[in-house]
């Protein structure tokens, strides 16, 4: 008898666990991503904390009403200001000099031994989905985002081309309208297929802010005067016509990606499960074809927009101020969902930030970020070495350690530094990003800065900080010097600090086994790394990567 009242004990307490663990498991929040290509820290959200910004003239309602909703993140950056290492790191949750050919973007090759979150949840149950760019250009059968890596994309793929599309309709607001559609009903195509009462990840990724875009668009179809950016640029842009309508064009592209986070927003919310999912907007870079801004280690093409909300456990309403990098959204994710985190992640999760009720800084230890990158485009230099840099940031400085100062930063170019500095026209310049400085998007900008900066001694210095060598350390003082211009790498008074943050960024790479530090010697300037990209990439003239 009294072994009977035992076993009934242990299976009420049995029962109560599986009880428990089945409620844990039936609350897991579903996981909604935005992912922007090339969309650097731009919304409106910005502009009322910090005025006197390209942000002041810009309109995200829904980026905003979501930040208001949730957490908005004032010092989040990307791990690597280029596409494909950004977006293995942000997978993998790991700093991307750990994800082998996944730290390129040519070339690159995801390894399947590297835990990333998608398939994570989707072994223990999710429904996983997305539609648009995940990981590298296109989205490969090997690529980390569940078994469904052919996409939901049943409705179409327009949006990608906003302004291309709607600038040329005959009706723009009847073509807004149908690309907004479009976005809903990629969404609802996969939520008719998940299986019923199970939790799910979709992930859209727009490549719309990528370039190329219409030349004028940003007034046209968003009426963002240009003039209205004078004086709102970052110090790195040349305050000139041709420019600020650059920019207007691409913060129209912006204005477009939140109409469609919008919709997306609208048809999460017909599925009754919006105060029960995780929702996380943010970008992979900085804005392209731009002078430090991305494929640079300067703010303008690290540093990004991040929203994250989930009403039924994040207190609404927070402006937070930890430093954030995106590697970190994974072992988030996972917490959330109430899996155990792989030890391989080297991101922190923000669980306990995103929880809290407090805002400003929350999380003391949350005081710096650790950035770099390798290769971007495979022949960018005719030796098709990469440019390696890494970096730390801090509330108070940017120290940039460039490892190989006598490499090109943006690349080679046909003339640059011999007599006379020939280059290619304008019309091969606007079009072709392989023309010169590859690692530089095509752009009106790049344009401008070539044929005027060679030839206007005024703009010389622009052209000189895009695409000159720069020496191997970089030191900002931010407080100073915002825009990160000036660098004071050599002034005595700053030795202190300089010392100081190289020791410290050395520690991280060296603890996290960073090749270019750890092994004396590094994997990235060798094969496979400096192979021949694929033939569509090498061949591609305006690239609007996908």
């Amino acid at each position: 008898m009294r072994f009977l009242n035992s076993f009934r004990l242990s299976m009420v307490a049995v029962l109560a666990a599986n009880t428990l663990a089945a409620t844990v498991h039936a609350e897991r929040p579903n996981v909604l991503i935005a992912f922007a290509d090339d969309w650097g820290r731009y919304a409106s959200a910005y502009a009322k904390l910090e005025p006197g910004s390209a942000n002041d003239i810009l309109k995200t309602p829904n980026f905003d009403r979501l930040a208001a909703g949730g957490v908005l993140f004032t010092r989040a950056f990307v791990n690597s200001p280029s596409c494909t290492p950004c977006r293995s790191s942000l997978l993998s949750g790991q700093y991307f000099w750990r994800t082998g050919r996944g730290a390129i973007l040519q070339g690159a090759i995801w390894d399947p031994s590297i835990p990333s979150f998608p398939l994570l949840l989707e072994d223990d149950g999710y429904v996983v989905g997305h539609t648009g760019k995940v990981w590298s250009p296109g989205t490969p059968a090997n690529a980390p985002m569940g078994a469904n890596r052919t996409g939901f994309n049943a409705e179409g793929h327009r949006f990608h081309n906003y302004s291309e599309g709607v600038s040329a309709a005959a009706n723009p607001q009847q073509v807004h309208d149908e690309l907004l559609r479009e976005v809903r009903g990629n969404f609802r195509s996969f939520l008719n297929k998940r299986v019923e009462g199970k939790p799910f990840c979709y992930w859209w990724g727009p490549t719309n802010t990528h370039r190329q875009w219409v030349r004028g668009s940003g007034a046209k179809l968003w009426q963002i005067n240009p003039d209205d950016l004078k004086g709102k640029m970052s110090a790195h842009l040349p305050d000139v016509p041709e420019v600020r309508e650059d920019v207007a064009d691409y913060l129209g592209e912006v204005q477009a990606f939140d109409a469609g986070l919008g919709a997306l927003l609208n048809e999460l919310e017909k599925t009754g499960e919006a105060d029960n999912t995780l929702v996380i907007v943010s970008g992979d870079h900085g804005i392209p074809g731009m002078p430090a801004g991305k494929c640079n280690l300067y703010d303008l093409g690290t540093r990004v927009s991040l929203a994250v909300s989930w009403p039924d456990r994040i207190p609404a309403g927070r402006v937070v101020d930890d430093f954030v990098c995106l590697p970190d959204l994974a072992p988030t994710i996972l917490e959330a969902a109430g899996l155990k985190v792989p030890a391989a992640m080297t991101g922190r999760s923000l669980m306990n930030v995103l929880t809290s009720k407090e805002s400003g800084q929350v999380d003391v230890t949350r005081d710096f970020v650790v950035t770099g990158r390798e290769r971007h485009v495979a022949g960018a230099r005719t030796d098709r070495l990469p440019y390696p840099q890494r970096a730390i940031r801090t509330a108070d400085y940017l120290y940039i350690r460039n490892f190989q100062p006598e490499r090109w930063p943006m690349g080679t170019a046909p003339g640059f530094g011999a007599s006379g500095e020939t280059m290619p026209d304008a019309a091969a310049l606007d079009s072709n990003t392989f023309a010169a400085f590859a690692d530089m998007d095509a752009s009106p900008t790049k344009t401008w800065l070539i044929q005027e900066g060679l030839k206007t001694s005024a703009y010389r210095s622009f052209f000189d900080a895009a695409f000159a060598r720069r020496s191997g350390e970089e030191l900002y003082d931010m407080k100073k010097d915002p825009d990160q211009v000036v660098n004071v790498a050599s002034h005595v008074e700053y030795a202190n600090a300089k010392t100081e943050l190289a020791e410290r960024l050395m520690s991280v790479l060296q603890d996290t086994l960073d090749p270019r530090v750890a092994e004396g010697t590094s994997m990235f300037d060798e094969p496979p790394f400096t192979d021949e990209p694929e033939p569509e990439a090498k061949n591609r003239k305006a690239p609007k990567v996908r």
